[in-house]
């Protein structure tokens, strides 16, 4: 079976002038499209307008625990999960997808999470969730799973009775201070115009702390339980790929054979122990959702700055995590910067490259170090990197596909 899916990483600024509705249904698209949480098609309240590169540094404030937990994850342990995307009590944003769960649909808002493995989802009675919560007792196609069956053995931290057909419980901590307890269920999932029956996830019945998603999370890691893995086939396309890596110690996240990087027409030298991928210690390349800014290890990292400063008129000034900061009348003069895969180049076009203050007087590079704290081994391409792209991930043939699309 050929479990592929394709998501648009939208910009967080949508033009306010369409010639149709884009947060309308599109017949016959096979697209899974993502929503900024706070963009016009998200029903989340955003938070107090402030320039786009403030944006960025407080969406990115949760990047280091985001990357520490990347760089923790273990096969089969259980763990917290950090995450950057959505979670509106902490108004971080970044994004969402909408689905439409049960039968007949009820309409959820779920994060998207390309390094976790299982979805879930707020259900109705629960404790310490938010207003909206799905209603089992609503839809005709909703069932719970038991402990005899396998899904059950596929979720951390569950709880079996001796029975086999005792119901599939299960814990999960989340984002450091937060925990839920849910059961494993399955019911029929619409996105993308597509039906998905049979659907397994946690219904959510008691949370505890301030960082679980309102509406949920769908889970689009290469484990048995995402959403890739039990979708079937969403999309096809003939966009050029690259070969997906696996770490049998990270079996969830998306490593990618990263080759080099350019600034301009100048091929940094990098030597290739800080490219080099290490199933054994993680060392090497991810694309991650959940991550705001583009993280390189130190040397690497150095290298491409010490690269692009060379092109650039200083002189240059630190903003938050961004230490390479110059006048912004300079931009037009200034390199792109290419990101080398094996099999394909990804060329970032200046709103993926640069963030502007909001007086527009000065501009920043927009990548930045792997924190301290983390795998200094791990390189992590992040979402303000993939916005305006299409990124296919086809599971079954270990490939990823990346080609430019305006999404905004």
């Amino acid at each position: 079976m050929d479990f592929t899916a394709t998501f648009l990483f939208f910009a967080l600024f949508i033009s306010s002038i369409q010639a149709v509705d884009p947060c309308g249904s599109r017949p016959q698209n096979k697209d899974l499209s993502v929503i900024p949480i706070y963009g016009r098609c998200s029903p989340f309240k955003p938070p107090k307008p402030e320039s786009w590169v403030d944006t960025v540094i407080n969406m990115a404030s949760k990047d280091p625990a985001r990357l520490k937990y990347l760089s923790s994850l273990v096969a089969q342990k259980t763990t917290a999960v950090p995450i950057a995307s959505g979670q509106q009590v902490l108004s971080i944003g970044n994004y969402v997808v909408k689905v439409k769960l049960g039968t007949p649909g009820q309409v959820m808002f779920m994060v998207l999470d390309t390094s976790n493995n299982v979805a879930w989802v707020p259900c109705s009675g629960c404790t310490g969730c938010s207003a909206t919560t799905f209603l089992p007792s609503a839809s005709s196609s909703y069932g719970s799973l038991d402990c005899s069956l396998p899904q059950c053995n596929q979720v951390h931290g569950l709880s079996c009775l001796a029975t086999a057909a005792a119901a599939c419980f299960f814990n999960q901590s989340y984002g450091g201070d937060s925990s839920f307890s849910a059961n494993l269920a399955q019911d029929s999932l619409t996105l993308a115009n597509d039906v998905i029956p049979n659907f397994a996830f946690g219904c959510i019945n008691s949370i505890s702390g301030n960082s679980i998603p309102p509406q949920g999370l769908l889970g689009m890691g290469r484990g048995p339980m995402s959403l890739l893995s039990q979708s079937g086939s969403l999309y096809k396309s003939n966009i050029r790929t690259t070969p997906l890596l696996k770490s049998p110690h990270r079996p969830s996240l998306y490593y990618v054979n990263l080759t080099g990087v350019s600034v301009g027409r100048v091929r940094v030298p990098i030597p290739p122990e800080w490219l080099a991928f290490n199933p054994t210690t993680g060392a090497g390349t991810i694309i991650d959702s959940g991550t705001v800014v583009t993280r390189f290890v130190q040397p690497l990292y150095e290298a491409i700055r010490n690269e692009f400063v060379k092109h650039a008129k200083g002189p240059f000034s630190t903003i938050g995590l961004f230490d390479t900061c110059f006048e912004a009348k300079a931009e037009v003069e200034l390199p792109s910067l290419t990101l080398h895969f094996e099999g394909l180049s990804m060329k970032l076009p200046m709103e993926n490259t640069f963030l502007h203050t909001s007086a527009g007087s000065r501009a920043c590079l927009a990548i930045a170090p792997a924190p301290n704290n983390v795998n200094a081994a791990m390189n992590v391409i992040a979402n303000l990197q993939q916005q305006n792209h299409r990124i296919l991930f086809d599971v079954a043939n270990s490939r990823l596909g990346i080609s430019r699309e305006a999404c905004n």
